[in-house]
């Protein structure tokens, strides 16, 4: 077993409850690392076969919870959330930061893979070799706090009677589910702490249709040795030293964005991408910093940046919500998108969003959505039950999003996420809502737009092998695949793009003691993860599937001309982008319809994706 990991993995059939431990080979580590790479390759290896029908929301699906070599030792622990998505119907490698993956690999283990479905809700327990499947009757319902704190509670009891011997335990690191994926809302975040998410893909729905409340880890064991534990230690202090000079991320972490992408590069979501430039100076950074902040840094495992804050209300009608940060995606999606300029009701509609299991992206954008529906006389007050869901006011909102989260009225369409939501208020209607669903292949793209020329590429969303994931955006055939390295390692990307990439393959080599280069990440290993992706997203199903010369395309709202700003009347050229995107396909391997070329899978060992890809290609 190389180092950098603990030797094995944790499957658990939760219809039957029986664990088993799982070995890869160290060739299979070493070409897909961990992560997003070896999850992709796990679900094909599987599931492949037979992708098409494979329902996301079935038994048959996997959910897998996958380390790094580089997790826990990397600056800010990270771990990858996958599976087939119930958004795209593809693989989205979707990371989430805390404690886990830490204190899963003190536990032995390198990730988690679950399938089937508990008979009732479960949690899963794990400390060291100890693995329990338990009663969760009494938490399903509870939010993202009373979970929190109540299995917390729990666990620690349980463990301390059971390990007298031991003393007092720490809390355990927690993955766990609220209403949004309790009621399989496809837009349900797998959740960590109060308010991290595992956002894209829509896992918590996964989650939730297993029956799984929540899975929980303590680890009292050591990390996994190392190559090269100096080497280690020496990169460590260097990533850190090169991370400590951004004062704008550590400062204010990536909410300083909220009002400079507005102002200054004209890309920000506004009243559902109506528009993408505002000067509202009240909703700048400072404003959230000085009105609301009681804790100014936060880290995660071993994170120099600690770019999250902790933001609280403390007077008037949103008295009491608490929220990690807002960041920039939520600052944007659940502020300037909704209309919403007011600092509180941004931080409310956060603290609400996140204790509801919601990705505040996707979430933001269904509400968003249906708000522009509204306004264009689309959806009714009757259609809302009562609501009259007017830009700006973010208690008829928050009104909305608790009534999506527990599908009751308009909230069970909406539920679907912006896409099918889409399909079928047109199909209720009978007019066409698609062009106000800023969504590409069934994912709410991020909170930048690419009119204006200063943010976004314009292939960014349409070419991306996880569909509208602004994380896994396409820039180039070869600057895409350092994502696909942070997502596999997995590290952190913030903390990974600043230091820069060739000190972070450094780190992979003194981890692991392999001799792998960026340029044979970027141009061998990279790819292969990559093509797996693009073929489960074009075989889609079953609800689903998508024609690349037609899906491989942004919103149609990015084609409308920038409405204000100093960019105003600027708009995504389409023969700009069709180019861009012909050069893509030939540079990353696909045929001119975007579909992956035979010679390239073979070449990259991927004979039964060929094979299944020649179903298109007939």
């Amino acid at each position: 077993m190389p180092r950098g990991y603990a030797g094995k993995f944790l499957e658990v059939n939760l219809s039957t409850g029986r664990d088993v431990e799982v070995t890869f080979p160290e060739e299979v580590l070493e070409q897909f690392v961990g992560g997003r790479g070896l999850a992709a390759k796990l679900l094909w290896d599987r599931l492949g076969e037979r992708w098409e029908t494979v329902d996301p929301l079935g038994p048959e699906n996997l959910l897998l919870m996958f380390t790094g070599p580089m997790s826990g030792f990397y600056p800010g622990a990270r771990l990858c959330v996958s599976g087939k998505s119930p958004q795209c119907n593809g693989v989205i490698g979707s990371t989430v930061a805390g404690e886990f993956p830490v204190e899963l690999k003190c536990a032995g283990y390198d990730g988690i893979i679950l399938s089937g479905k508990a008979g009732s809700p479960v949690y899963l327990l794990i400390k060291d070799d100890e693995v329990e499947l338990r009663d969760a009757g009494r938490v399903w319902g509870l939010d993202g706090k009373g979970t929190v704190a109540a299995l917390t509670k729990e666990v620690k009891r349980d463990l301390e009677a059971r390990h007298a011997w031991y003393g007092k335990f720490k809390e355990p690191a927690m993955l766990y589910i609220g209403s949004a994926g309790e009621h399989r809302s496809r837009m349900a975040s797998v959740m960590q702490k109060w308010s991290h998410a595992a956002g894209y893909g829509g896992y918590g729905a996964v989650m939730g249709s297993k029956n799984l409340k929540a899975v929980t880890v303590k680890g009292t064991g050591p990390l996994p040795d190392v190559h090269d534990l100096g080497r280690v230690v020496s990169l460590v202090d260097e990533v850190s030293r090169r991370l400590y000079v951004f004062d704008n991320m550590r400062r204010w972490g990536t909410g300083y964005g909220g009002y400079t992408v507005g102002a200054v590069s004209s890309s920000e979501p506004i009243r559902n991408w109506q528009e993408e430039w505002h000067d509202e100076k009240g909703f700048g950074v400072d404003k959230f910093d000085k009105r609301f902040w009681v804790k100014r840094y936060w880290a995660d495992y071993g994170c120099p940046m600690a770019c999250m804050k902790l933001a609280v209300v403390r007077t008037g009608v949103f008295k009491g919500a608490i929220s990690d940060t807002p960041d920039y995606e939520l600052q944007a999606y659940l502020g300037t998108n909704l209309g919403v300029f007011d600092p509180a009701g941004c931080v409310h509609l956060s603290d609400l969003i996140d204790d509801l299991g919601f990705c505040g992206i996707q979430a933001g954008n269904v509400l968003g959505f249906a708000a522009e529906l509204y306004q264009r006389g689309i959806l009714t007050r009757e259609d809302l039950g009562g609501l009259e869901l007017r830009w700006g006011d973010a208690r008829a909102f928050a009104a909305l999003a608790r009534m999506v989260a527990l599908r009751e009225g308009i909230g069970d369409v909406l539920a679907e996420g912006t896409y099918r939501a889409a399909l079928k208020v047109s199909g209720m209607k009978g007019v066409d809502v698609m062009p106000y669903a800023v969504q590409v292949k069934g994912v709410a793209v991020g909170a930048h737009g690419t009119r204006s020329g200063l943010d976004m590429n314009p292939i960014g969303y349409a070419c991306s092998a996880q569909a509208g994931d602004h994380t896994g955006a396409v820039s180039d055939a070869y600057e895409e695949m350092n994502m696909v390295f942070a997502d596999s390692a997995v590290t952190c990307s913030i903390n990974s793009w600043r230091p820069g990439y060739d000190l972070v393959f450094e780190f992979l080599r003194a981890v692991t003691g392999w001799e792998t280069t960026r340029k044979e990440w970027c141009s061998v290993m990279g790819p292969r993860i990559v093509h797996i992706q693009r073929a489960a997203l074009l075989l889609g199903g079953p609800d689903a599937v998508w024609k690349p010369l037609i899906d491989d395309d942004n919103p149609a709202r990015f084609y409308e001309p920038l409405a204000s700003g100093p960019q105003a009347g600027h708009t995504t050229d389409r023969a700009s982008f069709e180019e861009l995107r012909e050069n893509y396909y030939q540079a990353i391997g696909w045929d001119e319809r975007g579909v992956p070329k035979s010679e390239v899978l073979e070449k990259l060992g991927l004979d039964s994706v060929d094979r299944a890809l020649g179903r298109l290609r007939r």
